[in-house]
């Protein structure tokens, strides 16, 4: 799989120790729009190879997917990648893009909500509980069909902080399973087929 990160990538981390031995499954790439991302640094210290893939690029569809195609990638995980996905990605890799949400979509989704803003979404809508979506990418933010959703109370005294940092131990645990069970599950339908 690549892993597709804009930020620190604590959970492209996750991906690279929970898959080190697997298997049938590891992370041959990551990828992304930003050099200065401290998920470079972190993926080079686990042995990944790193793409920068900048806006401009993404207009040449045939460069994009010859890099995909030279580490051999069947799919795609975002772990905090900030840009929409284009439909010539999404088309290729159909059910085989991962994204992860910090709450409990269809609520506080959308172009814009990530991170923090999430989070202070959900505080101010006085919401009661709040969690993770991992779902499937189609081309519209935060849409795609829903795997696996799993919910926390929101306590009185949260911040955005408070919330962030209970929701990325969330994220850290069940993110990869969640991706390893798809990835299994979609291994043994082709193979019944191929």
């Amino acid at each position: 799989m690549a892993v597709m990160a804009s930020g620190s990538g604590s959970n492209a981390a996750s991906f690279f120790s929970y898959f080190e031995q697997h298997p049938s499954i590891g992370v041959a790439l990551v990828v992304t729009n930003n050099p200065d991302a401290y998920v470079v640094e972190r993926a080079r210290a686990a042995g990944i190879p790193v793409e920068v893939i900048s806006g401009k690029m993404w207009k040449e569809p045939e460069k994009v997917t010859a890099i995909f195609d030279a580490y051999a990638i069947n799919a795609i995980v975002l772990a905090g990648y900030m840009k929409l996905i284009p439909s010539f990605l999404v088309r290729r890799y159909p059910d085989r893009i991962f994204n992860i949400h910090p709450a409990l979509l269809p609520d506080f989704g959308g172009k814009g909500m990530y991170g923090r803003h999430v989070h202070q979404a959900v505080l101010d809508a006085g919401a009661q509980k709040t969690g993770i979506t991992i779902h499937l990418v189609n081309e519209q933010y935060d849409e795609g069909p829903v795997l696996f959703q799993k919910a926390i109370p929101v306590l009185p005294d949260d911040t955005p902080e408070s919330l962030a940092s209970r929701i990325q131990e969330m994220e850290h645990y069940h993110y990869p399973r969640v991706i390893e069970q798809a990835l299994l599950e979609n291994q043994q339908i082709s193979s019944k087929y191929t």
